[in-house]
Order: C-alpha cells, then structure tokens, then sequence
C-alpha cells in the first residue's frame, strides 16, 4: 500500500465511523499524533522515552502529552507536544482524523490519538528530556502477523488483552500498542 492509498483510506474510514470518546472525569486528559510518513512505502512514527520521564520510562509511545488548558482542542495538544518533542513542525502536519480515545489502566490517562500525515522532509529533534530517539516503524511490519502477540494479564481482578508489537529490537505495547491495534483494525478490516 502506498502512503496516498493509506492516506484517502484513513480519512475515509475514519470520517465513516462514530468516535469512542470518554467523557471528562477523573482521568488526565491527553493526546498523542500516530504521524506517517513516506520511507519508500508508508511508515509510522514513534517516539522512544527516557529513562528520566516521569511515566512511562524507556517505553515506546506516540508523539504527544497531557493537554494543558491553554490548548484549544485534543490535536492542537498533539501537535504542541509533537513540535516539543521531536521537532515535528505543527504546520508540516495535515490531520486526517481521531481515532477512539484510549483509557490507561495503571496511569489513569484517557488519550485522544490524532493521524496525520507529514509530507514534507522533517528532522527529528528528540528533546533529550522526555524522548530520547525517533523512530520509524514500515506500515507493512506493523500488519505482519509474525509482529505481534497478545498476552491476557490480570489487574485488580480483571483480566485484559495486552497487545505487544516488535520492531528492530524494540517492543510496542500498553496504551500505544493498542492505538496501533484499532488503527491497523481501521484500516485494514472490512467495515
């Protein structure tokens, strides 16, 4: 699949479906962008954390962060945090849609993720202090089978699907893998 194939398909499937969204409550409110780009063939951008951040140390996520209350909407949260910490310009981003908003179990966040598209060259910039390395995930790696697995883990006496993504040495999973799930869900499912 190319980028303008997974483009046009994302914006369609996205702009067909009624969005999960999670009224405000006790949880923090945040947003992340899941951004492709072109790499000889579509890819998804991830950001890889440090050990010095204050959850979710070492773990690989999407580009974004807690909405603050100057930011006027879910994607201009992700496309500050986005510009802070990888040095993806705001205006380099055209968005295509939300996805469902997405609860964490253990750090109590409700996430609005956002897909874009970046067309023009960018480069990445990790802060250094929240994220350490860029990285940059094939499409077609994501959607092979061989690259992921499911656990079944238990907390507070429910058990839940834990998905788990491995590319290069690296493992997606937690709320990031299963933002991944319902995307590659969306765009590669019949509807």
């Amino acid at each position: 699949m190319t980028l303008d194939e997974l483009v046009t398909l994302t914006r369609e499937r996205l702009a067909a479906r009624l969005r999960r969204v999670v009224e405000p409550g006790p949880l923090v409110r945040a947003a992340v962008l899941v951004p492709l780009v072109e790499r000889g063939g579509p890819h998804v951008i991830f950001a890889k954390r440090t050990d010095r951040v204050g959850t979710h140390r070492g773990q690989i996520s999407f580009p974004g962060g807690t909405i603050d209350p100057a930011d006027p909407s879910p994607l201009d949260a992700a496309l500050r945090e986005s510009e802070e910490e990888v040095g993806l310009p705001r205006a380099a981003v055209e968005p295509l849609g939300a996805l469902d908003d997405t609860e964490t179990v253990a750090t109590q966040f409700v996430i609005t993720p956002w897909v874009g598209v970046v067309r023009e060259p960018v480069v990445w910039r990790p802060d250094g202090e929240e994220i350490e390395e860029v990285i940059e995930v094939p499409f077609a790696s994501l959607v092979e089978r061989a690259n992921f697995r499911v656990e079944h883990w238990e907390r507070d006496g429910v058990v839940r699907p834990v998905y788990f993504y491995d590319w290069g040495g690296e493992v997606i999973w937690g709320a990031t893998a299963r933002i991944v799930k319902h995307y590659l869900d969306l765009v590669t499912g019949a509807l």
